[in-house]
């Protein structure tokens, strides 16, 4: 299995086939397992043996999907989660501890930074950022206590790109985990543990689904990591649920697939935005007015499904871009096959200052949009007539 090229790893990477030798993986829909006899139970809870005791700590659908994930990252191990951001809060839960400090890009998911300015300095664990276009300068923000080095890449909004051969080599030299997540390039695109990341998390909800149908997370990496990141987690209880586990391993099965068209139509769409009077610029990791487009090169296959782009008006035109689509969802979702448009500054963002905003690139006319499978003619088409 090992040697199969990607595509066929999603398909063929299963789980061992029952009696009923089926052909597609069945649900296992159980809280718990049974045990053959006293002895059988106790070597099963002193971990003498490998097997599913309870679904809070496995089960056989949510074991197919990280092996899968695993496989695709080139990791040790994995756990699985009931949301994306439930495998960056456990992530970061299991391996810190009081005292610790974290140095990590501005740029991150929202509730990412929520954890890293609300949350985790509670328990005396601070953040240090550094800026994306500042990557530089992330030496001279380690501390003696700096015990993870962490970003995204793309950003989310901005579609900003870090340089994760940089970043590899910093965290290795200074004997830092290197988190990434790593939700809007999928392992299909790019693959950050070869590049030296220690630990990759993803949002299974956006791209890995791909549908919009369930919540998911997980996180996959060296095996001793995930081993302190899954005792943490099954006696907290953030877990994947068998369901959603059957749902996104059988998503897994057409990544691939669904990905390349995804960038094909992308790349159309901002090349048709940056041509277009109404919008000041584009930021998309494949078009070659990206600040970071050789480093994009360098590390993604592809440049992925979401566009930034910022609206000439601010805030109002962003607004009345909204008003004005008509076939592209308006959601707080990404990586779906219907396409979706956010403004974050009127929207997500909206409670922010101007200036924390800019911090993270988000302007007053920017729009995130994850392109979808429609038929890209049509998407330009929606796209043109509501910034016209």
């Amino acid at each position: 299995m090992s040697d199969f090229n990607f595509e066929t790893a999603a398909v063929r990477t299963q789980l061992e086939r029952t009696e009923f030798l089926e052909h597609s993986v069945p649900l296992y829909l159980t809280s718990s397992f049974v045990f053959e006899d006293a002895e059988d139970m106790r070597a099963s809870f002193a971990e003498e043996k490998e097997r599913n005791l309870y679904s809070r700590f496995s089960n056989p659908n949510t074991t197919e999907f990280v092996e899968k994930i695993a496989k695709m990252e080139g990791a040790e191990a994995g756990y699985a989660f009931a949301t994306g951001m439930g495998a960056v809060f456990s992530t970061l839960a299991a391996l810190l501890s009081a005292g610790d400090h974290i140095v990590s890009a501005r740029s991150v998911f929202g509730s990412t930074h929520a954890l890293f300015t609300k949350f985790l300095p509670k328990w005396n664990i601070e953040t240090t950022y550094f800026k994306v276009e500042d990557a530089d300068t992330i030496e001279s923000l380690i501390q003696p206590n700096t015990k993870i080095l962490y970003a995204e890449t793309p950003t989310n909004p901005g579609i900003d790109i870090l340089d994760l051969e940089h970043l590899g080599k910093i965290a290795k030299k200074h004997n830092l985990i290197l988190v990434i997540d790593n939700c809007f390039a999928t392992p299909y695109l790019q693959t950050p543990i070869a590049f030296g990341a220690d630990i990759v998390v993803h949002s299974a909800t956006k791209l890995i689904d791909g549908q919009g149908r369930v919540l998911g997370g997980v996180a996959v990496g060296r095996a001793d990591l995930i081993r302190e990141i899954y005792l943490f987690s099954r006696n907290t209880g953030p877990a994947m649920s068998p369901f959603n586990a059957w749902v996104l391993s059988k998503s897994l099965e057409t990544l691939a697939v669904r990905v390349d068209r995804h960038c094909e139509s992308a790349l159309k769409v901002a090349e048709f935005l940056e041509a277009h009077e109404q919008v000041n610029w584009v930021k998309y990791p494949f078009l070659k007015s990206h600040p970071q487009y050789e480093i994009a090169k360098k590390q993604m296959k592809k440049g992925g499904s979401i566009i930034a782009f910022e609206i000439k008006g601010g805030v109002a035109a962003g607004r009345n871009f909204l008003n004005k689509i008509k076939m592209c969802s308006l959601s707080a979702n990404l990586g779906d096959s219907r396409s979706i448009v956010t403004h974050p500054a009127s929207t997500t963002h909206s409670k922010l200052s101007v200036e924390d905003r800019l911090e993270v690139s988000i302007t007053d006319g920017l729009v995130r949009l994850s392109v979808g499978l429609e038929s890209v003619e049509d998407i330009i088409a929606d796209l043109n007539q509501a910034l016209s």
